[in-house]
């Protein structure tokens, strides 16, 4: 295992969860954002999977993006 751990990002729109998952994977952030918002508008689930992920991911113990 790579020791990479999934956080909320300090580079927050509204909780940080598109900008953890985008460090995550290493990609932008606006491409999550656009990804979740096309979930969000397909059918609504976007709304209840981000309440989720900003209740369950832990927040970045590092202080830092």
């Amino acid at each position: 295992m790579n020791g990479r751990r999934l956080y909320k990002s300090n580079n927050k729109k509204i909780c940080g969860v598109c900008a953890g998952i985008a460090e995550y994977f290493d990609i932008d952030p606006t491409i999550v954002r656009l990804i979740w918002a096309a979930f969000t508008l397909a059918g609504g689930s976007g709304i209840l999977i981000y309440i989720v992920a900003a209740i369950v991911m832990d927040d970045n113990p590092n202080g830092y993006c």
